[in-house]
C-alpha cells in the first residue's frame, strides 16, 4: 500500500512542490542522485571507476511536451558524453535514455532524431546508449526506436519490465545476438489489465524473463538488489553456459553498495545506475517506493538523525 501510495504522488504536482521545497530533502536526494550538473555527474564516474565498477548515467526528466526541454535534453546528454570522453572509460560509462524526455510524446519522429543524436555522441567515445523503458502505452513506440537505432549503432540497449505482461514475448524478441537488455522488475503505477500486481508475481516472472534471456544469445544486463535474484542468475548462468563476463549486475547509485563492491570484487561486470539533474522528484519518489528501507532513511534524515 504505501509502495502504491508513492508511486501515485510521484506524479503529484502539489506533493511535487511541497518535497522539493523542503530544505532537508535535498540531504536525502544526495544519497541518490549525483548532482545537478554534468561535471558533478563525470566527478561520480570517476570515483565508481576507480572502485572498479561500470556506470549507465541518466540525465533526469520525463514526460516533456515542449520541444525545447526535449532538444535542451539531447544537448545535456551529448554535453555529458564529452565531460566522459577524457576518461576513456568506453563501454565502462554508457548513458540511459527515457525517450518521453527527448519528445516522445510529442513526436515520435522528433524522438528518434534525438536519441541518434546522443547515439552518435556515445559512439564517438566508444560508448553506448540504453533506452529506459516508462508506462506499458510508451513500450511499442520505445521498441520501434529502438530497431531504428539499432540500424546504425546495433548496441543500443533496452530495458525490459517484467511485471507486464507482455515482457515474456519481447524478451524472446530481444533474445537475439548481441542484443542488450536490461531486465528490471518495473517501477510505474499500471493497471491489473497489464501488469502483475503482487510482489510474488512479479518476482516469479522475473525469474521467467530472466531465463529467456540467460538462454539466448544476447547480453543480460541483470537490475536488482535482490540477493534471492542474484542467486538465481547465477544458477542459470551455470545452466545455460554463460561464464563471467557473458552478462551483468546492474544496481542504483546509493543502494547496496556494499554488495556492488563484493561482486564487483568476484570479477563481475557491476552497472552502478547514475542520475543527475534538478528534475530529481519523479525518481527520487519511484526509489522512496521500491524498498521500505528507502522511506526509514528518508524518515531518519528529515529527523536529523
Amino acid at each position: 500500500m504505501l509502495g502504491q501510495l508513492l508511486l501515485a504522488t510521484s506524479r503529484s504536482a502539489l506533493v511535487r512542490r511541497s518535497v522539493t521545497g523542503f530544505p532537508l530533502t535535498r540531504k536525502v536526494v544526495d544519497r541518490f542522485v549525483a548532482g545537478e550538473a554534468a561535471g558533478q555527474a563525470r566527478d561520480t564516474v570517476e570515483r565508481l571507476s576507480d572502485m572498479k565498477l561500470a556506470v549507465t548515467v541518466d540525465h533526469l526528466g520525463e514526460e516533456t511536451l515542449d520541444a525545447g526541454a526535449a532538444a535542451a535534453t539531447a544537448k545535456a546528454y551529448v554535453t555529458l558524453l564529452e565531460e566522459l570522453r577524457p576518461l576513456d572509460l568506453r563501454d565502462r560509462a554508457e548513458v540511459s535514455v527515457k525517450l518521453s524526455a527527448v519528445g516522445q510524446r510529442l513526436d515520435e519522429a522528433m524522438a528518434l532524431a534525438h536519441a541518434r543524436e546522443i547515439c552518435a555522441a556515445a559512439a564517438a567515445g566508444g560508448s553506448s546508449v540504453t533506452l529506459d523503458m516508462e508506462d506499458h502505452t510508451t513500450v511499442d513506440s520505445t521498441l520501434r526506436i529502438l530497431r531504428a537505432l539499432r540500424e546504425d549503432h546495433p548496441s543500443t540497449g533496452v530495458a525490459i519490465q517484467a511485471y507486464l505482461l507482455r515482457s515474456e514475448d519481447d524478451c524472446r524478441e530481444l533474445a537475439g545476438e548481441g542484443s542488450r537488455v536490461r531486465l528490471v522488475k518495473g517501477a510505474y503505477r499500471e493497471p491489473a489489465s497489464v501488469a502483475h500486481q503482487s510482489k510474488a508475481a512479479v518476482d516469479r516472472a522475473y525469474v521467467r524473463c530472466l531465463r529467456i534471456l540467460m538462454a539466448g544469445k544476447g547480453y543480460p544486463m541483470v537490475a536488482t538488489h535482490d540477493d534471492r535474484l542474484i542467486a538465481v542468475t547465477e544458477l542459470l548462468a551455470d545452466r545455460f553456459g554463460r561464464a563471467i563476463g557473458d552478462y551483468e549486475y546492474q544496481m542504483l547509485y546509493g543502494i547496496r553498495t556494499d554488495r556492488q563492491q563484493a561482486l564487483a570484487g568476484a570479477g563481475h561486470t557491476v552497472r552502478v545506475y547514475v542520475p543527475y539533474g534538478d528534475d530529481w522528484y519523479g525518481y527520487f519518489m519511484r526509489r522512496l517506493a521500491e524498498r521500505p528501507a528507502n522511506v526509514a532513511f528518508f524518515l531518519r534524515a528529515l529527523g536529523g538523525k
